[in-house]
């Protein structure tokens, strides 16, 4: 059976779209809970380099706005890249083949089911361009991390954005029904940017099996790192199930090297090839960021400290909140996300003369502020400049 005649037989069709949670939005915020889920939100959300760039640039802001890991990378990885730097006249290939190597035993799969690239974000590109050549729809959440699917809409390409549920979590059941016989993929990012929502593994599982069988399905998996147990809850297993599944993964997060830039995509060998294609991205790896990320890939330790001091500063900002009358998401990331009182723009720029970078949306009748999670110095210098404004 192919796609058209499943989405006959299924009876999966838009049919006048997806449906409104109903009841009044509080203008001024008494409870996460008051806040519906409506079909529009105030499209175009700012990416975060598009909005670092209109920040002033003063070194002494603590930065708490791009969900940065602020103790950095590993001193194996640091050591690494250093050493690097006197191979910066060689081409790095064979580096990359060393990369490709450790991460295929660490996920099971084979050699050329992975590419990699500066960050996730030249895959994500190259993937708006694939869907771009072939044609169709993209399914995508909003808010989520919009980087692709916005690229995707600005080359021409339809996306169909797919509101969040009623806990602020990726609606699967909403993206499903926007599926049709047109549509060339859908994208999740889990955990979810900038909400820090993550999906049941079972469920998210369970939709990807499905909707594989008709068209491609790509998983961010950005922040799986800071789960207790990253590897059940990937959905790497899929791909070597010969589904049709690409997982993403970037180094820029927890493993700290969000400015260094590395990342990889693991599919199928006719995606990657695909992927290939429209991406450069061997060519744009460097042997400082290559050397970092093989030294920096799942070191154990490492990854432990780094995901411990997290919760520590995940807690204490918590506490902050609560104790200003603050309700928030409870967040699966290095970021919490919460309901504000203020603009966001006039909001940001307050905490932004008060020493302490974040960033703002607005959706669902909303303002929000996330917050990315810093050291404890960090968290204790954004107490007392919310202090002032909350």
């Amino acid at each position: 059976m192919n796609r058209k005649e499943w989405f006959k037989n299924s009876g999966i069709y838009l049919a006048g779209g997806l449906s409104i949670f109903s009841g009044e939005i509080m203008p001024r915020l008494k409870s996460i809970n008051d806040i519906k889920i409506s079909l529009k939100s105030s499209r175009k959300f700012v990416s975060d380099f598009d909005f670092m760039r209109t920040m002033p640039s003063d070194k002494n802001i603590i930065r708490l706005m791009a969900n940065e890991n602020p103790w950095g990378p590993s001193k194996r990885a640091t050591d690494a890249i250093l050493s690097s730097v006197k191979e910066g006249n060689r081409y790095a290939f064979s580096l990359i083949d060393n990369l490709k190597t450790k991460i295929a035993k660490y996920e099971n799969i084979s050699f050329d089911q992975i590419i990699l690239s500066p960050g996730s974000s030249n895959i994500l590109t190259g993937a708006a361009i694939y869907n771009y050549q072939i044609g169709g729809n993209i399914v995508a959440a909003e808010p989520s991390y919009s980087d692709m699917p916005d690229f995707a809409e600005e080359i021409g390409c339809e996306v169909r954005w797919v509101p969040l549920d009623s806990e602020f979590k990726l609606d699967l059941d909403a993206m499903e029904k926007n599926i049709d016989e047109n549509t060339s993929m859908i994208y999740i990012c889990n955990p979810n940017n900038p909400t820090g929502t993550k999906l049941k593994t079972s469920e998210l599982r369970d939709f990807c099996i499905r909707t594989s069988r008709y068209t491609n399905v790509f998983v961010d998996e950005a922040y799986l790192e800071y789960q207790d147990n990253p590897k059940a809850e990937s959905m790497i297993d899929l791909v070597n199930k010969g589904l049709n599944i690409t997982i993403l993964r970037t180094f820029s997060k927890v493993y700290g090297m969000a400015g260094i830039r590395m990342g990889y995509a693991v599919s199928s060998k006719d995606m990657i090839e695909k992927l290939k294609s429209t991406t450069r991205s061997h060519q744009s790896l460097t042997v400082t960021a290559l050397s970092g990320a093989y030294e920096a890939f799942q070191e154990t330790e490492f990854l432990y400290s780094i995901k411990k001091k997290t919760s520590e500063s995940r807690e204490y900002l918590y506490s902050i909140l609560r104790k200003e009358g603050y309700e928030y998401i409870p967040s699966s990331t290095n970021f919490v996300m919460f309901p504000i009182n203020m603009e966001g723009e006039r909001f940001v720029q307050e905490m932004w003369k008060r020493g302490v970078g974040v960033r703002s949306w607005e959706f669902n009748n909303q303002n929000w502020c996330r917050v990315s999670l810093g050291t404890m110095e960090n968290m204790r210098f954004f107490e007392k400049a919310f202090k002032q404004i909350s």
